[in-house]
């Protein structure tokens, strides 16, 4: 019933585990807060004092069945060390599917010893990452997710999902695919509207880095309140991350 944070994370497999169950609800909370799936696809659970959503087969529901299985091969990606990046897409035409009009990126970051892992901030010096930090950053990632996704405006009432992964190509091996997920023929996406880049926020363990960004329509953006939003959390949340060099995913493998 409830999500716990270990109370130290002192192992690799400590931190994995921790991963997982941060992705999985990331991507409950914004199936469920932007209406994708039915409230029976889910069930609740407490992280911290935050209630959540958390996404479950539902033979009623093939659609969240088949997320489920989405996610168990990104865990195996992960678990390997190979995924770097997931991409989960939101599009409108069945026959079209790589122009889209929403999308949620979700990036990876290992080490083998522990050192802080930076994605480019230049304020932050090397130090060791703690317990509390850890939960910190996890609980303030999921309430932004949820003020975002609820003042959002809607998405159309039929939508499909896809889920495309990127890897690190120098350790993954060049015929691996995780269960459920085939070879990319044609990846690119695109947004046929005038996109919004949002970062939503990172959390850092000792072993890995999780990094949440969202790409939308900007009329979609235009109206959130600005005042829902704590002044200093309103840039970092609503930071436009054009020059983000993790972005440079054109030469990146994707399966």
């Amino acid at each position: 019933s409830a999500i716990v944070f270990p109370k130290k994370i002192a192992t690799e497999q400590q931190s994995l585990m921790l991963v997982k169950r941060l992705l999985a609800v990331a991507v409950s909370c914004i199936t469920y807060l932007r209406g994708i799936f039915p409230e029976s696809a889910y069930g609740t659970r407490y992280m911290d004092d935050v209630c959540v959503k958390i996404l479950r087969e539902d033979k009623n529901c093939p659609g969240s069945t088949q997320l489920v299985k989405w996610m168990l091969g990104c865990y195996d990606a992960l678990q390997k060390k190979y995924l770097r990046q997931i991409v989960l897409a939101v599009y409108t035409q069945p026959e079209d599917p790589q122009t889209i009009t929403e999308c949620y990126h979700f990036k990876f970051k290992y080490t083998h010893n522990g050192p802080l892992l930076d994605f480019g901030s230049k304020d932050r010096s090397e130090s060791t990452i703690t317990c509390a930090d850890t939960k910190k950053a996890s609980i303030l990632l999921i309430r932004k997710i949820y003020i975002l996704m609820q003042n959002l405006s809607p998405l159309p009432n039929d939508v499909c999902l896809t889920m495309k992964l990127l890897y690190y190509d120098e350790v993954t091996p060049p015929d691996y695919q995780p269960p459920g997920f085939r070879e990319a023929k044609d990846w690119r996406l695109m947004l046929n509207k005038e996109p919004m880049y949002l970062n939503v926020g990172e959390v850092p363990t000792p072993f890995h880095m999780l990094k949440v960004q969202i790409t939308t329509e900007k009329q979609r953006m235009e109206s959130v309140d600005k005042n829902i939003l704590r002044e200093e959390e309103t840039a970092q949340l609503l930071q436009v991350n054009r020059d983000d060099p993790e972005e440079e995913t054109q030469e990146m493998h994707v399966r």
